[in-house]
């Protein structure tokens, strides 16, 4: 898969299905289940519902999506 084709989207984080996996609200109402990377050094620590997190999607496969990071709102 090219990079070109990968979705970004924001979503609110609405649930904890498992460590570092989320179920998450899309912007026009869809739901999805995001993951988040958990590195050596406790990257996305910070997540927790109801958190806005920036996602990469698959065209592919619309149902699931890895966190890039948070949204800074203010």
């Amino acid at each position: 898969m090219q990079k070109n084709e990968l979705i970004h989207l924001d979503a609110r984080l609405v649930d904890v299905i498992d460590h570092a996996v989320f179920a998450a609200d899309l912007p026009n109402g869809h739901r999805i289940v995001a993951v988040g990377k958990r590195g050596a050094d406790g990257e996305f620590s910070e997540l927790e519902p109801p958190c806005e997190v920036r996602v990469e999607m698959s065209p592919y496969d619309m149902s699931r999506g890895h966190i890039l990071g948070v949204v800074q709102t203010g």
